[in-house]
């Protein structure tokens, strides 16, 4: 089965061809961080227009690559949310249009689930079941896998996201947006042990997340320090990734010791950054867990993923019908 993946959630415009739900034909993104850059985040009306003027060349791009038309598509599969409305709107219209026009099913697929889903496209997937950490600019959750499409959430972020925490510390610092990369980077060439943070493990028998204390801390530490903290930079971009890479990695391995899980995953756009999949690797095997990394490539937002999901749910029956809208809001699991 050809599927046809679209993501349009944030601010990446993405079009994927998969077969089977395992192997890519072809992948595109589209993104737009040149044009959010200037604002420090995203903007939603901006979003939304340029996955306008993206949608078609994209798609056209993502078959030309693939070697194929659009009458070769078994299927369509489109993200639904969550995400920002306008922008998903956009990507799941087209979707329901093109489905529409072809003749053929298509499926709107949780962001989230795709992202698991991404895991599976490795040339050796794991088992089930499997414990994955899902970290990205929006969502830091933990959830235990049993099937494609059966999951159970064992724990979230109670505030800001992971990757959302590293944005914010990146703009106090004026380091640019995104932040991820940027303090990734300054902190290779820092001292972890120099300005201690807090670790938020709130209860360490259970596996919601916060990382709002941390963010606070930077801020404070910034602000008491103003005559000097651009001297410690690289002091405070390491000292604030291990802080959030203690708890993330913390986690993420007691939550497989508590479902007796030997195989692991990370995925999501912070799952791209190297110390903490090097921080997992490491703490994963005195426990003689399996660790299962996408490719970087796949861990940020990608239609890849939301094909490999959106065909799982179409072989199983599940298609969603013509009057299908997009939700904002996690709803996964149901």
């Amino acid at each position: 089965m050809i599927v046809l993946g679209i993501e349009t959630s944030c601010d990446e415009t993405a079009a994927a061809v998969v077969e089977d739900g395992t192997r890519i034909l072809s992948t595109v993104v589209s993104s737009q961080i040149n044009d959010h850059r200037p604002y420090g985040g995203v903007v939603p009306e901006l979003a939304s227009r340029k996955h306008m003027e993206a949608i078609v060349p994209v798609v056209e791009s993502a078959l030309s690559q693939a070697g194929i038309g659009l009458n070769a598509l078994d299927a369509i599969a489109a993200t639904q949310g969550p995400g920002l409305v306008g922008a998903l709107l956009v990507g799941f219209s087209f979707a329901k249009a093109c489905a529409y026009a072809l003749g053929i099913p298509w499926v709107g697929v949780d962001h989230l689930e795709g992202h698991i889903n991404s895991v599976f496209l490795d040339s050796e997937p794991p088992p089930f079941p499997i414990v994955v950490l899902l970290v990205s600019g929006g969502h830091t959750s933990i959830y235990h896998v049993t099937d494609y499409t059966a999951y159970e959430l064992m724990g979230r972020t109670r505030d800001d996201a992971a990757g959302e925490a590293y944005d914010k510390v990146a703009k106090m610092l004026n380091l640019g947006y995104p932040g991820g990369a940027v303090i990734d980077r300054l902190a290779t060439g820092g001292n972890p042990e120099r300005i201690k943070f807090p670790r938020a493990f709130l209860d360490k028998t259970a596996f919601d997340f916060s990382f709002s204390g941390l963010k606070t801390a930077v801020n404070r530490y910034i602000q008491t320090h103003s005559d000097s903290y651009m001297n410690d930079i690289p002091d405070i971009a390491a000292g604030f990734q291990e802080a959030v890479l203690d708890v993330l990695s913390y986690k993420l391995i007691h939550a497989a010791a508590g479902r007796h899980c030997a195989h692991i995953a990370m995925v999501g756009g912070v799952a791209a950054n190297e110390a903490l999949r090097e921080r997992v690797r490491r703490d994963a095997e005195k426990k003689n867990l399996r660790v299962h990394l996408p490719s970087k490539d796949l861990c940020g937002d990608n239609a890849a993923m939301i094909s490999s999901a959106g065909f799982r749910h179409i072989q199983a029956g599940e298609v969603s019908p013509l009057n299908a809208d997009v939700y904002s809001r996690i709803v996964l699991p149901n």
